[in-house]
């Protein structure tokens, strides 16, 4: 069974750092490419930023370029989504997904995804 465990969420003023993890589990982790999305309250849920299973290419919705940065560790079956210079916009539960390219998360669509962990930044 796959499992997606998001983690590192919380309240962070805003220009705080917070680092999200999402550690997968039951799929072989370095044949899926990984995404973040977020859904702010009232709000569709939006592609955040994506790193591919072979070259580690990133992509990144134009909101957050220069601010976030996604990575990945194969031996710990974690990708992480580092954000730096939080604004109040950025308050959303975060969730990563995974699927087999990031063409696809970049569409909306995983085959997998976590439950979510809620940023929220105050001003």
């Amino acid at each position: 069974q796959v499992q997606l465990v998001e983690s590192g969420g919380g309240l962070v003023q805003a220009g705080g750092s917070l680092r999200l993890s999402c550690a997968a589990s039951g799929l072989i982790f370095s044949n899926y490419a990984m995404g973040w999305f977020r859904q702010a309250p009232g709000k569709e849920r939006e592609f955040v930023a994506a790193i591919g299973w072979s070259t580690g290419r990133t992509y990144y919705a134009d909101s957050v370029k220069g601010r976030f940065t996604v990575s990945r560790d194969n031996a710990k079956n974690t990708v992480y989504l580092q954000i730096n210079s939080l604004k109040p916009e950025d308050t959303a539960v975060y969730y990563c997904a995974a699927t087999y390219n990031t063409a696809t998360l970049r569409r909306g669509i995983g085959d997998y995804w976590g439950q979510g962990t809620q940023v929220t930044v105050s001003s």
